[in-house]
């Protein structure tokens, strides 16, 4: 539970920020599932992140479970957010790079081709 309480605090999920609810089970496991309030339904009231939990039978086990997978989601969301910044940080990169050889000669070239072809729209005369 220690490295769970690190996690909460390294992304800033306080107990007080937590709404949590104990939902009648369902699913596999038999007639003590379907009695016993174990699932875990975690909401995070700041952000709005939601997660539930039905792991295991034991209530205690899924509270610590939906705290993990609520860090876990944290985590997922930060990976994603500094890979679009990389994408953003490399496609600026890209765009601001001097083009190649070839590539001048061949905007020189569709250039060439689109000042002939306007060329031929002009008037005929006899």
């Amino acid at each position: 539970m220690d490295s769970l309480e690190q996690r909460m605090k390294h992304w800033k999920i306080f107990e007080e920020d937590l709404e949590e609810r104990f939902v009648l089970g369902s699913g596999a496991g038999g007639q003590k599932i379907n009695k016993t309030s174990s699932c875990v339904y975690l909401k995070h009231l700041p952000t709005g992140a939601e997660v539930s939990c039905q792991e295991t039978r034991f209530r205690e086990r899924n509270r610590e479970m939906a705290r993990s997978r609520l860090c876990d989601h944290f985590e997922e969301k930060a990976r994603e957010d500094k890979l679009i910044r990389a994408k953003e940080r490399a496609k600026k990169r890209f765009q601001k790079r001097k083009p190649s050889r070839a590539e001048k000669a061949r905007r020189r070239r569709t250039k060439e081709l689109r000042k002939n072809k306007k060329q031929m729209r002009g008037r005929v005369r006899d």
